[in-house]
């Protein structure tokens, strides 16, 4: 798992969109969507269990590949804001499958998702 991770570990959310409608297809019975961001070639979506990032690919982006993480997996995380010189915020997350990075583009609120993920480590969503 370790080496498959090696290449998920960084994506972009480059701003919010309207959770896509075609999400509902692999929601699991009472799962919520929260919110999601655009990524360089799909999206990302915050249910009330887990965070959902669909990754299109190949040429017409047909192909598309979808990572799942349980907020339950998430030992810790740190955010960093955006500073003056310094355009992205940085939110990392450690978990039982290995250290992600997410890097969020100008407009993507940090201390929203900082507490999106406190109140889902901490049994807040769907409770």
């Amino acid at each position: 798992m370790s080496s498959e991770l090696g290449s998920i570990t960084e994506w972009i959310f480059n701003q919010e969109i309207p959770v896509p409608a075609d999400i509902q297809e692999v929601l699991v019975p009472g799962e919520t969507p929260v919110t999601a961001y655009k990524t360089f070639r799909d999206s990302a979506i915050f249910t009330d269990r887990r965070l959902i990032v669909r990754d299109s690919q190949g040429i017409r982006g047909k192909k598309v590949e979808m990572y799942s993480l349980p907020y339950s997996s998430i030992n810790m995380w740190s955010s960093e804001n955006a500073g003056t010189l310094d355009f992205t915020s940085e939110l990392e997350l450690w978990t039982r499958a290995g250290h992600i990075k997410i890097k969020l583009g100008r407009g993507v609120d940090i201390r929203r998702l900082d507490l999106l993920i406190s109140y889902a480590v901490f049994g807040g969503l769907g409770s």
